[in-house]
């Protein structure tokens, strides 16, 4: 289904434009992000154990659970992917336990650009978003010009959504405004010819950015330039997503939408596999942004495996029984 890129109210576009000067120039950039309060380390990461100890028990889990399975972009990203195995995974993506109808769709599939099609026609009318990577996925490294056409590519064959990944090696040298122009530019190349555009999800690979300082840093730059969605990680590193890198990230959105009144998604990627790093990833969300951002528009897990544990601990929570993995279908 066309996706448009949120409408923005007055109050939000005049109080973004006011920051117009932030980004008006390289040494502008830099003053502000360096300018950002630095983070205290410890106190991040007390307050991401914290949330990680509260308990969801019995209707409000089966609720969390439902609201988990629709937040997944069910994901496969292999060299080995077929157009048969696209097509598997769009079909357990509309549903889930073949066994349970009631079951949620999840959000959406992603995939690499030259799978959209696959994707696209095999989900039909069924509300699921198909997502792509591009830009060089997952290094980067590549011009400016074969991103942006990665992208168009991507958009020209249905992709809903993007989910570009960053010039790591640009910001750790401190080229803010190459990364800023970089995202403008993949922002513009998700326009189609109708007016409505894919959204773009800006991955930063928080596993290589060193410090915290930086997370901080890299989510502000990428919202000012026009993310829709920040997103931790590609899932093709070592450390992806991790509760105090994420908690940073729904801090900054919190920020950035007090200070411009623009709304923004965050996306943790890579290494949430269990229902219960899922529930503690849903009780930050509330915490720190509350209600608005607990749907899928604004908040989703980049996931394969998680799937299958949360139809597991649902099905335990529905019939007292621990089914097993042997009762959940192998992506």
């Amino acid at each position: 289904m066309p996706i448009t890129v949120p409408a923005y109210g007055k109050e939000a576009a005049g109080r973004l434009a006011s920051m117009a000067d932030v980004t008006a120039d390289d040494g502008a950039l830099r003053r502000f992000l360096h300018g950002l309060p630095g983070v205290d380390a410890v106190g991040l990461e007390a307050r991401a154990a914290t949330l990680g100890t509260r308990s969801i028990k019995t209707t409000a889990k089966a609720y969390a659970i439902d609201l988990a399975i629709s937040m997944i972009d069910l994901t496969t990203l292999e060299g080995a992917d077929t157009p048969g195995k696209v097509r598997a995974l769009c079909a357990k993506g509309v549903h889930p336990d073949p066994t349970d109808r009631t079951a949620p769709k999840v959000a959406a599939i992603c995939v690499y650009p030259d799978m959209v099609a696959t994707a696209k026609e095999a989900l039909g009318d069924s509300g699921i978003h198909v997502a792509s990577v591009a830009t060089a996925f997952p290094a980067g490294r590549a011009a400016l010009p074969v991103k942006l056409a990665d992208t168009r590519d991507a958009v020209a064959a249905g992709a809903d959504e993007i989910d570009m990944v960053i010039d790591r090696g640009a910001f750790l040298s401190g080229r803010y405004m190459d990364v800023f122009e970089e995202i403008k530019a993949v922002k513009e190349a998700c326009a189609r010819p109708d007016g409505s555009a894919a959204h773009l999800k800006v991955i930063f690979e928080t596993g290589e950015l060193q410090t915290y300082d930086n997370v901080r840093r890299v989510s502000w730059l990428a919202m000012l330039a026009g993310a829709d969605f920040i997103k931790t990680s590609t899932g093709k590193v070592a450390v992806n997503a991790t509760p105090p890198v994420t908690l940073l990230m729904l801090e900054a959105v919190r920020d950035f939408h007090t200070t411009t009144g623009v709304q923004v998604g965050v996306k943790p990627a890579g290494g949430i596999r269990t229902t219960k790093d899922a529930l503690k990833y849903l009780v930050m969300v509330n915490e720190t942004l509350g209600e608005p951002w607990l749907t899928a528009d604004w908040f989703r897990f980049g996931a394969s495996s998680l799937l299958n544990d949360l139809l597991m601990q649902r099905q335990k929570l529905s019939t007292g029984r621990y089914s097993g993995p042997d009762y959940v279908t192998v992506d």
